[in-house]
């Protein structure tokens, strides 16, 4: 796992980023899953045929989510219990939606073992009917939503598909009709508005939106300018920013925020005075190799030793 991936499935594990990414999802931005009602899950899962009890050796799938939280929401006048996934992508991922499916698939797949399992350990399964029996599930038996939500990390434009039907081979509409569809739920940076960036609580909103104009220079200016939340960005989200991005700038870790703006500045500043400092030595060197001027005078102007300096005319970086 490569530290981009580290990065952001430590910040996305955070409750009230997730609670942030779902309440975007699904209540268009309004608090209605609490930070504090998150419960995380085990994420990996077994897939294997329904009802044959225990999967042999060798014949279970394994697969690995980024994360997997359970919550209990009102609906209505009823709570509704739902498993919500988040998969973090930093690159664009092809074939997105058989892999979201699956996951999804064997999620449910191991709600309906569960509940199998239990009508079989029940005093009460000679209740069952004989397809209820053999197929563990009774009709009364209900499954828990799964949603899955795709975050991407990356400032391009997510250009994989986005649903089963856009992987298909066949254009036949009859075909396609048949063809069951499946959609992936996504955030992506490029493709969120300035106002639909406000529905967002957490950090959650900066990451994104300084990913969205990393590569616009003009636009990440403006961005630093006006939003007052990046001068006191919480040290996780600096974090995704720096490793996403690839911006070199501080973070002193003992800190609780990072004022971004600051140090995007200080970054600024120092690679300017780098800049001056190689052109001055390249200038130095060149008077070196004309005639024009000593070692000795060149690397005193330089800061440097005399053999340092020689090194550097020799290594050809100048």
């Amino acid at each position: 796992m490569g530290q981009a991936d580290i990065v952001t499935k430590e910040y996305m594990r955070e409750p009230h980023v997730f609670a942030d990414a779902f309440n975007f999802l699904l209540y268009d931005g309004r608090q209605v899953i609490k930070p504090s009602e998150l419960k995380e899950l085990d994420t990996a899962e077994m897939m294997y045929i329904f009802g044959g009890g225990a999967p042999k050796r060798g014949t279970g799938v394994q697969k690995y989510r980024d994360i997997l939280k359970y919550v209990t929401v009102m609906s209505g006048a009823k709570a509704a219990y739902i498993l919500l996934g988040v998969e973090n992508q930093t690159d664009i991922h092809y074939a997105m939606p058989v892999k979201n499916m699956v996951y999804d698939a064997m999620q449910y797949a191991e709600q309906v073992s569960r509940i199998a399992s239990d009508h079989r350990n029940n005093s009460n399964k000679g209740t069952m009917s004989s397809a209820e029996f053999l197929s563990g599930f009774t009709r009364e038996d209900r499954l828990q939503p799964v949603i899955t939500l795709v975050v991407h990390f990356g400032a391009d434009p997510w250009d994989g598909p986005t649903s089963l039907h856009e992987m298909l081979a066949v254009q036949d509409d009859t075909i396609r009709r048949y063809a069951q569809d499946y959609r992936v739920h996504m955030l992506d940076p490029c493709r969120i508005s300035q106002n639909d960036f406000k529905k967002f609580a957490s950090s959650l909103r900066e990451v994104l939106n300084y990913i969205k104009y990393s590569k616009d220079e003009k636009g990440l200016a403006r961005l630093l300018e006006e939003d007052e939340r990046l001068k006191k960005l919480e040290v996780e989200a600096a974090r995704v920013i720096e490793t996403i991005t690839h911006t070199d700038f501080a973070i002193d870790e003992k800190m609780e925020v990072v004022n971004v703006c600051q140090a995007v500045e200080d970054m600024m500043k120092t690679r300017e005075q780098k800049g001056r400092e190689l052109g001055q030595r390249d200038m130095l060197v060149q008077l070196v190799r004309k005639g024009l001027l000593s070692v000795a005078d060149a690397a005193s102007e330089a800061g440097l030793s005399c053999e340092a300096f020689e090194r550097e005319m020799k290594s050809g970086k100048n």
